[in-house]
């Protein structure tokens, strides 16, 4: 691993590459904005740098040695959800895109890439995440959820919500009333400008209804408009 540090110092990016020339691009890169830039080789050293450089983005390879870019996504997000993470991979290597949301990653990037269409989704991300969090816990119904937390209870009981539900239910409650399309869905809560298909917004709120509507096949608080998107009713 290397460790390179700058005078302005606008937190640390961990990027997780095992390709030299591509480091030396991303450094230069992050460096120039005034960035921290820690550099991890492989998958492990990764997970390694990540628990002790807290950084306020990763960049993470999707091919590594020791341990794979799935694996090491799935660490940090288990450890630290709201970290963004943004993937890179060769097009010979892109695998679902909803497996990678699945996972949490806020992002990815095929190679050859642009650096700066690269900094760009990065630095998004993490403005994304620096954004002032107006509502820490919602209730609608007989629903109470804690988005500090990352907790969710249904009639007093406990119920489970992946990292991404939250950031979707998230911007549902910041947005109460207010028709959202499937693009917009996916533009603002998946952080893709563009998706091949919408059914995957349709599918994660059929998840969100099975475990939040009393009735999820009459649901109450997230409607379905037909014709343009869904619409939440507290």
């Amino acid at each position: 691993m290397e460790s390179i540090a700058v005078s302005e110092n606008q937190g640390t990016i961990l990027i997780v590459e095992d390709d030299p020339r591509i480091q030396k691009v991303l450094y230069r890169l992050f460096h120039d904005q005034g960035y921290q830039t820690e550099i991890a080789p492989d998958g492990q050293a990764g997970v390694e740098s990540f628990q002790s450089c807290s950084p306020v983005a990763v960049v993470l390879d999707l091919i590594l040695p020791r341990l794979s870019g799935l694996e090491v996504c799935k660490h940090i997000k288990r450890v630290s959800p709201e970290t963004p993470v943004l993937m890179l991979s060769a097009v010979s290597e892109v695998v679902d895109k909803v497996l990678l949301l699945e996972l949490g990653a806020e992002d990815y990037v095929t190679k050859p890439f642009s650096p700066r269409e690269l900094l760009a989704r990065v630095q998004a991300s993490i403005r994304r995440r620096r954004k002032p969090e107006p509502t820490l816990t919602y209730k609608f119904g007989d629903c109470e959820i804690d988005f500090l937390k990352m907790t969710a209870r249904k009639d007093g009981g406990k119920i489970t919500l992946t990292a991404h539900e939250f950031k979707l239910l998230r911007f549902f409650t910041e947005n109460p009333e207010r028709v959202l399309s499937r693009d917009e869905l996916l533009n603002v809560v998946w952080g893709y400008n563009s998706y091949p298909t919408t059914r995957t917004v349709d599918n994660q709120i059929l998840k969100l209804r099975q475990k939040l509507e009393s009735d999820p096949a009459n649901p109450r608080h997230l409607q379905t408009i037909y014709g343009a998107g869904y619409k939440f009713a507290p």
